[in-house]
């Protein structure tokens, strides 16, 4: 069920069909974590009318990265609302071209050898993940210096799921947005707690696991990721049940 849910004050979860971004209001303004899939829309309306808010009240959209289910709103905030998408340059061209991915194993027989993900991928489906337009972000976000926008967040460099994939951190609040470089759900296994994306969409799954070490890094006490649900143990013990799950 899709839903809209505070994860932190000020901070708003906008789940759909296994997929997560979150919506960041604070004194400053509104910054949307990732932009979905394009069935997100009316959970990010009902999320924006609780704070009196609208689409056009979006300051940006942070991108962790440019796969198809990340970027499924983008394009009509860019259009409708003049609402511009930040990515790191790496993945400025998936952005644009958000289903020419790279990715490790075939997607094919992930469905035959882990069907309990299927209803997860149909959902995804259902919610527009068959029809996702591309845009057309702006490759500036560099990782460890603080975006110029509300929230506060630091990108955290953490490659592997794709190859500009970039964390970010609140770090007077403890809270890290992973995306895709750890989650808690794995929507092409059904596979619960923290771990790295399966190699069907994953594209260096031994990056990946380097990368762990660098989100760990960070101390962060609360973990929302881009798939799952948010960990509240914090990001060591987080990426260390990562490691131990390993690649899929």
């Amino acid at each position: 069920m899709s839903r809209v849910e505070i994860v932190a004050e000020g901070v708003y979860r906008l789940k759909k069909a296994a997929v997560n971004c979150y919506l960041i209001v604070d004194d400053d303004g509104i910054v949307l974590v990732d932009g979905g899939l394009p069935g997100t829309w009316s959970r990010l309306a009902a999320a924006l009318r609780t704070v009196g808010a609208t689409p056009y009240d979006i300051s940006a959209v942070v991108l962790t990265h440019g796969h198809f289910d990340h970027v499924g709103m983008c394009d009509r905030l860019s259009w409708e609302n003049r609402v511009a998408s930040h990515i790191h340059r790496d993945d400025r061209e998936l952005a644009r071209h958000p289903y020419r991915y790279a990715h490790e194993r075939a997607r094919s027989p992930y469905p035959l050898r882990h069907p309990a993900a299927i209803p997860a991928l149909g959902a995804m489906a259902v919610a527009g993940a068959l029809w996702v337009k591309g845009v057309k972000a702006k490759g500036d976000v560099v990782p460890g210096v603080l975006l110029d926008l509300p929230g506060s967040l630091l990108p955290v460099w953490s490659p592997g799921h794709t190859a500009g994939h970039c964390a970010y951190l609140m770090e007077s609040r403890g809270i890290l947005f992973s995306g895709d470089a750890l989650v808690t759900y794995d929507p092409y296994t059904a596979a619960r707690g923290p771990r790295i994306v399966a190699g069907a969409a994953t594209a260096d799954s031994a990056v990946a696991l380097e990368t762990l070490q660098d989100l760990a890094a960070t101390a962060a006490g609360l973990v929302l990721p881009g798939h799952g649900e948010p960990f509240a143990d914090g990001i060591v013990a987080a990426a260390a049940q990562a490691r131990t799950a390993g690649p899929s």
